[in-house]
């Protein structure tokens, strides 16, 4: 059957359409995305702004009707940290289903990487043994830990890389002074994830997935996307240090011309590399493997498998 797979999520608005087929991988049928930067359009209170609200309906609509004429029999729709952790979530969710007919699961931190812990647990398979998984999104930082298909241990920080850029860049590049205060912050909020993931043994594989931790593997040499989801593509720390050095003093047009790297997403590179250097760092890990599956996929196998 074809099913339509609908997150909304702090960066990005991403409707994936893709067959599903008993005993095989979810084929990818067609996709319609857009930057909607929801992270960012937060007023000080911590509400959606009415501009991000109009956004988020419009594509929402959108998407809708572009699921329906891609022959979609049902159309699974989600948000992620930035409208879970809107004051006026409850207000922003009511306003999408009375004006588009589409109800969003808003999905908790640790089912966000609960969900994404299983699509990479079936990209790699058993033999990665005790998976450590590391997602960077828009709004927070998902970490999840294994040796089964549902994780032993899962965490959600607020670390994403569209949310760090807002309360610590307001100016667009970071002066030595906010560019420090944001390490040591992030530094601190994830050494205390350490322990309860090292608690169930080391690591047997690691993994990094989405589009920031893709983005900065791109910017470190990994293959292009038109070589295609098969070919391995790795995050070394070293290569990640030597060019975290350079992005924080460019600026964004610059970060914007390095391969890897899209235009809507430039400005978020130097908070999305803190983050991913302080992982690595305080997890000992030279290098994560990129995996092309994420938490869409990880909604719709679960979904698969209850059907």
């Amino acid at each position: 059957m074809r099913i339509g797979v609908l997150d909304i999520g702090s960066n990005t608005g991403h409707l994936l359409v893709v067959d599903a087929y008993r005993g095989a991988p979810p084929l990818p049928a067609f996709t319609y995305k857009e930057p909607l930067r929801l992270a960012e359009h937060l007023d000080d209170d911590g509400a959606v702004e009415p501009r991000g609200i109009k956004a988020l309906v419009r594509f929402v609509d959108e998407a809708r009707a572009v699921a329906a004429d891609k022959g979609c029999s049902e159309v699974i729709a989600f948000a992620t940290s930035a409208v879970r952790d809107a004051v006026n979530a409850d207000a922003v969710l009511a306003k999408v289903e009375s004006q588009t007919g589409v109800a969003l699961d808003v999905l908790p931190g640790d089912e966000e990487a609960r969900l994404t812990f299983l699509a990479v647990r079936r990209w790699f398979g058993w033999s990665s043994g005790r998976l450590g998984v590391f997602d960077i999104g828009g709004g927070s930082l998902e970490i999840a830990a294994g040796r089964d298909e549902t994780p032993d241990v899962c965490t959600s920080l607020p670390l994403g890389a569209g949310r760090l850029t807002r309360e610590w860049f307001p100016d667009g590049v970071p002066t030595d002074a906010q560019y420090d205060a944001l390490r040591l912050f992030v530094r601190q909020q994830i050494a205390d994830s350490v322990g309860a993931l090292r608690r169930g043994g080391g690591f047997d594989h690691v993994v990094a997935t989405s589009k920031t931790f893709r983005s900065l593997a791109r910017l470190c040499g990994a293959a292009p996307s038109e070589a295609g989801p098969y070919v391995r593509r790795v995050l070394p720390r070293d290569l990640l240090v030597a060019h975290l050095d350079e992005l924080r003093v460019a600026s964004v047009d610059e970060i914007a011309q390095r391969p890897g790297v899209s235009p809507t997403r430039a400005h978020q590179m130097v908070a999305g590399a803190v983050v991913a250097d302080a992982v690595m760092d305080l997890f000992d890990l030279p290098e994560l493997e990129i995996c092309p599956w994420a938490l869409r996929e990880g909604v719709l196998l679960e979904r698969h498998d209850h059907m």
